[in-house]
């Protein structure tokens, strides 16, 4: 398996065109690669750019609020500069709004990242005449109880995106009841690692000669993502409130 990082030219705030980066920056694409995208650039195509004024934690805190699906009560973290979300069934900070990398910009997810997701797979399946494509959308967040940002998937699309143990024995014989490997948010995690978190100017990555991966022209995101009522972790997400206003 490759994890192979490309180097492009920066993506401008306000508004930028990624279609420009895919078809001036990426190498001709084989059966079965897998293309690793950042939701900043997915953004800055889309627009969705707010330019900072002042940059103060009210004005952040108001566009967090405005942008997350779910979020904890500001009383409850009156001494952070931080804000826990939940964006797109995502557990991300700021409700993924990125400040680095923005030339005095808020950089905010963009509006339908499975629907930009799926654009830019028919596209790029047309421009290289190939069949079995996954695209992923990744930012970065942060693990509970553990320094350090890790890549995680925000969308994606082309491919099953867990391999399923169930029903399979271990090394004892024992049948599996629970177990599934997410396979999207393992690659996210590596690829956010080569992709750099500075000025490398590395946005996009491709994934190349896996050999689990099943290709398909059906949405799976569903397959993935678990609302908050059924997570294991729903005693802690609990705290969280609805975004009414959305």
């Amino acid at each position: 398996m490759q994890f192979i990082p490309i180097k492009t030219r920066a993506m401008l705030p306000p508004k930028d065109d990624i279609y420009d980066l895919l078809t001036n920056y990426l190498p001709k694409l084989r059966e079965g690669d897998v293309l690793v995208v950042t939701s900043k650039i997915l953004g800055i195509h889309e627009g969705r750019c707010v330019k900072i004024e002042k940059d103060t934690l009210q004005e952040r805190r108001k566009l967090i609020m405005q942008e997350a699906d779910w979020y904890i009560p500001p009383e409850k973290i009156a001494d952070l500069d931080w804000h826990l979300t939940i964006k797109d069934l995502t557990l991300i900070a700021d409700a993924g709004i990125d400040r680095s990398n923005g030339n005095g910009y808020y950089i905010l997810w963009p509006k339908n990242p499975e629907k930009l997701t799926k654009e830019i797979w028919e596209f790029l399946r047309r421009r290289h005449k190939i069949k079995k494509l996954g695209i992923i959308v990744i930012d970065s967040h942060l693990v509970p109880l553990r320094a350090g940002t890790l890549g995680i998937s925000t969308a994606f699309y082309g491919f099953e995106p867990l391999k399923d143990y169930r029903g399979k024995p271990d090394i004892f014989g024992r049948k599996l009841k629970y177990t599934r490997v997410n396979i999207v948010d393992a690659l996210a995690a590596m690829s956010s690692l080569l992709m750099g978190e500075g000025n490398e100017k590395t946005p996009l990555l491709l994934v190349r000669s896996l050999r689990f991966i099943q290709f398909t022209g059906k949405n799976t995101t569903a397959k993935l993502k678990y609302p908050p009522k059924i997570d294991i972790y729903k005693p802690l997400l609990n705290i969280y409130r609805k975004n009414l206003k959305k």
